[in-house]
């Protein structure tokens, strides 16, 4: 849903501004817009430079005219979608599900159906008004490309309760993954803080001494395969895409992930395996907490899918 209308955005370049990037000159127009909604705008098509769509780093000419179509920014209610759920644990507090690969958390930049949040709110809509309006539940997110065990609030009570276990670290989240190259520790703890990388609006890095969040990965081998290891993660903390990130800089990026140097078609996979993926081969496998109305321990488990079983049992069979 959005509300408002659409408005129009027209502007010429000055001498001065000649040479900026379109995104980076857009911004500066449109200050109440984020980097990455000005993003969408031009890939969507919606900005002109003299009557043609440009991509984000075009660089301006003096004289060039910009033109802008700005959609009216989306409404704060959110319309539930009848989308069918895998529920993994489920009571009057909480809602566990095993989220698909390609299914995004709740929207976002360029995403704004087809979310998970919506597919709750439809399948319990009490959880309406709990948390924000565009992340009814929400207690924490897993990737698009990333599938596995997530669990909402159902109730305000239970969503104070786990942001609360989430900040104290007491939450326990298990992932599965299948890395590029030969892990040689059986186990060991990656300890980088993390930050936006500043050379892309999509990635994050690690952050150079001083700067950035504290994230901590412990990570142990479960099989290591010709060019490949199977391993399990377990997150200390919960920063944006902390395992990719955390594994790539080590030197063994996720199979799938191309955002953080996974490779395609390289080490003698068959492409229909990394196709079948449908995005990074990571899993959220294991979930435990304090269950918010009775205290007691809540443990699940989610097996391997077979998008990245089918790989798995591959590897072990050359």
């Amino acid at each position: 849903m959005t509300s408002g209308a659409a408005r129009h955005v027209a502007a010429t370049v000055t001498a001065a501004e000649a040479g900026q990037r379109l995104d980076v000159w857009l911004a500066s127009r449109l200050p109440e817009l984020s980097r990455s909604r000005v993003k969408v705008l031009i890939d969507g098509g919606h900005v002109e430079v003299d009557g043609t769509a440009r991509k984000a780093s075009h660089r301006l000419k003096p004289g060039e005219q910009v033109m802008a179509l700005v959609p009216p920014p989306p409404s704060d209610e959110m319309a539930a979608e009848a989308i069918p759920l895998r529920v993994i644990f489920e009571d009057a507090h909480v809602l566990v599900v095993d989220k698909p690969v390609g299914m995004v958390t709740h929207p976002g930049a360029g995403r704004t159906t087809g979310t998970l949040a919506a597919a709750a709110l439809a399948h319990a809509p009490g959880i309406s008004g709990v948390g924000g309006p565009r992340r009814p539940g929400i207690v924490h997110r897993l990737d698009k490309g990333t599938s596995g065990l997530i669990v909402l609030a159902k109730t305000r009570a239970a969503y104070d309760s786990l942001t609360a276990q989430l900040g104290r670290r007491t939450v326990s989240r298990r992932y599965l993954c299948l890395a590029h190259g030969v892990v040689r520790r059986d186990e060991g703890v990656i300890n980088a803080a993390i930050a936006r990388d500043p050379r892309s609006r999509v990635r994050m890095a690690v952050a150079r001494p001083g700067t950035g969040r504290r994230a901590v990965t412990r990570y142990r081998v479960l099989e290591r395969f010709a060019g490949f290891t199977y391993l399990e993660c377990q997150l200390e903390t919960g920063r944006t895409h902390q395992i990719r990130v955390h594994l790539a800089s080590i030197g063994h990026p996720l199979v799938g992930d191309t955002t953080y140097g996974g490779r395609k078609g390289r080490d003698g996979l068959p492409p229909e395996l990394i196709e079948g993926l449908g995005g990074v081969a990571l899993h959220a496998g294991g979930l435990a907490f304090l269950h918010p109305a009775t205290g007691e321990p809540v443990e699940l488990t989610c097996p391997l899918p077979n998008r990245i079983a089918t790989i798995v049992s591959h590897l072990r069979d050359k």
